[in-house]
């Protein structure tokens, strides 16, 4: 029998934990009765996996914390406690507490929650991510793609992830001179085939 082993790089995490340091312990004790799951640190978090493949991860912010569950969108989500966190989150859904109590009280829903995430890897199911030709590009970054035509071929080089970053940046912005002037701050990453945060 597989028993999860508990991660001395996850103790170390709950014990570093400025503030939820509770409620990590809560939620890793309901994660670790999972025996086939695996406990392993991931984007400096701890993240639960089968056979490689990530289950929910345990993170906390400064109203919250949360388990979030990579591939959440696909859980039938029968007590309505799935949250997407921005608009542009499309496969992952945390669920937030704010004090251990919730946690106690939500025992056995969560482990409900956790069985299905890890049927839903085993069965192999995928979240149908909108592709980025679905994002509208921003006018001011069209325009400049018609003033520059090797823009717009540097731009569709680059990986449908940095395109997407690119557009939902630019796109943010409510006026217009903003979204220009961050179209030309990255004209010369764009061609230079970087994305927004490469150097």
């Amino acid at each position: 029998m597989h028993v999860i082993k508990p991660s001395r790089k996850v103790d170390g995490f709950i014990k570093k934990a400025k503030q939820w340091q509770e409620e990590y312990e809560r939620l890793r004790s309901i994660l670790l009765s999972f025996e086939e799951l695996e406990e392993e640190i991931k984007w400096m978090h701890p993240c639960y996996t089968l056979e490689g493949k990530n289950i929910v991860l345990m993170h906390g912010f400064k109203d919250y914390c949360a388990l979030l569950f990579h591939k959440g969108a696909l859980l039938k989500d029968p007590q309505g406690i799935l949250i997407q966190q921005t608009e542009n989150v499309q496969a992952a859904r945390q669920i937030r507490f704010t004090n251990p109590q919730e946690i106690i009280e939500m025992k056995e829903i969560l482990k409900a929650y956790i069985q299905e995430a890890i049927e839903v890897e085993k069965a192999g199911l995928t979240v149908e991510l909108k592709k980025t030709e679905e994002y509208p590009v921003p006018e001011e970054l069209q325009q400049k793609f018609d003033d520059m035509p090797e823009l717009k071929t540097a731009f569709e080089a680059l990986t449908p992830g940095r395109q997407r970053a690119y557009i939902l940046y630019i796109s943010k912005a409510k006026q217009s001179k903003t979204r220009e002037s961050r179209v030309e701050k990255y004209v010369q990453h764009i061609l230079d085939g970087k994305g927004m945060n490469d150097e």
